[in-house]
């Protein structure tokens, strides 16, 4: 007798830690690539040249700088917390810093006319609410 034998193939299910750290990461990648890409931009070189953020009046000062590497280390230490803190604090961190930054995201973009920082900021938006939808659709695992 003749039988036929056929296997499902499956993916493997990825612990939600490591898919909230992933997504954390590809944000990271996308927020420093969109800023790498802005040095091509005549206004963004010749504002940093001068010392100032083009547009914006900001001065390239010591605060900005600082306060630019606080906003930055925000999503760089959530890499690890989605791996290292238990599932509640995980949750609540994981919300409320993907929906600011998305926040923070959408107020940039407000008339800013290159494509290009347009659709990176639509890529970090959306992976910041996919980081929002993960963490929000965690729920307690059953013993």
């Amino acid at each position: 007798m003749n039988t036929i034998r056929t296997t499902a193939v499956q993916d493997a299910k990825v612990d939600r830690k490591v898919v909230l750290s992933g997504l954390w990461i590809s944000t990271l990648f996308v927020f420093a690539y969109v800023d790498i890409l802005g040095f091509w931009r005549a206004d963004v070189i010749n504002g940093a040249l001068v010392g100032e953020v083009p547009e914006t009046g900001f001065e390239i000062d010591q605060t900005f700088l600082v306060l630019a590497t606080l906003y930055i280390l925000v999503p760089s230490l959530m890499v690890a917390i989605s791996l290292l803190a238990p599932r509640r604090a995980n949750r609540v961190l994981n919300i409320t810093a993907s929906l600011l930054y998305a926040a923070s995201i959408l107020v940039t973009v407000i008339g800013e006319t290159w494509i290009y920082y347009i659709l990176g900021s639509v890529v970090e938006v959306g992976l910041l609410l996919a980081v929002t939808r993960v963490a929000w659709t965690w729920r307690p695992s059953l013993p």
